[in-house]
């Protein structure tokens, strides 16, 4: 049960300004439920990938949760690898959300995780055999992430595998009107309003940019991943499992 405190109430009331969307205090404190009651599969997403980390995770070897936000990603990937001595690097550059995620690795008993305060973008990746990109990539500017997965890719084993979700635009304007119009339909269902709906997508108007499914498989294989699989999808919101 969400109480008051937790409850996404940031776009509730009309604001005559809407400033960017920001992981600052305010957000950070409602996160679990904002993302609960706007991703559709989210909790499914997560538990697929400490499903992964456990087929994938090799011993000795990185797992990084690149834009870690509350740690849930470092949290399935530990509870699922706490026996192959593998060393969990949670990142993100907002300082208030990973504070809370610091909580929860102590909270779930995790193994020692490296939590990093910084830029994904400025993070050396190596002998990596799990990495996550959790909802991340489509917060950096479009020309930004091919170097960031090339740099990923050069980082990464040759059996590690990349675990990246996003939200995509569809392919040509009518089945992106329709994603839209079945997302903001979840949204209602999750009791967001009208008004939260919309000033929360002005909020992430430049903030958030989203590409079609062809467009990130492009960059995939230019970034030097071999093989890339589309395992979820739900509205326009997707998860690809790529391989080096």
């Amino acid at each position: 049960m969400t109480d008051d405190k937790t409850r996404d109430r940031i776009y509730a009331q009309r604001q005559d300004r809407i400033d960017s969307f920001v992981f600052d205090q305010r957000v950070a404190a409602v996160f679990s439920d904002m993302i609960s009651r706007s991703v559709p599969g989210y909790a499914s997403i997560i538990g697929m990938i400490g499903i992964l980390a456990r087929k994938h995770a090799v011993a000795g070897s990185n797992l990084y949760d690149l834009g870690c936000s509350l740690g849930a990603a470092t949290v399935s990937m530990g509870k699922e690898v706490a026996q192959r001595n593998c060393c969990l690097i949670a990142v993100d550059n907002a300082p208030a959300m990973l504070e809370k995620a610091k909580e929860q690795f102590v909270r779930h008993d995790l193994p020692p995780v490296r939590a990093l305060c910084r830029d994904i973008r400025e993070v050396p990746v190596s002998n990596a055999s799990v990495v996550v990109l959790n909802f991340t990539l489509q917060f950096l500017a479009v020309e930004e992430r091919l170097p960031l997965l090339s740099k990923i890719r050069a980082g990464m084993r040759d059996d590690g595998v990349l675990i990246l979700s996003e939200k995509i635009s569809g392919a040509d304007e009518q089945e992106n009107e329709l994603l839209i119009e079945l997302h903001h339909a979840f949204k209602r269902a999750n009791g967001y309003s009208d008004l939260e709906i919309s000033q929360k997508r002005t909020s992430l108007e430049e903030v958030l940019v989203p590409e079609t499914i062809a467009a990130h498989r492009e960059r995939l294989a230019k970034a030097g991943f071999s093989r890339v699989d589309l395992w979820f999808q739900c509205f326009n919101f997707v998860s690809f499992v790529a391989r080096p």
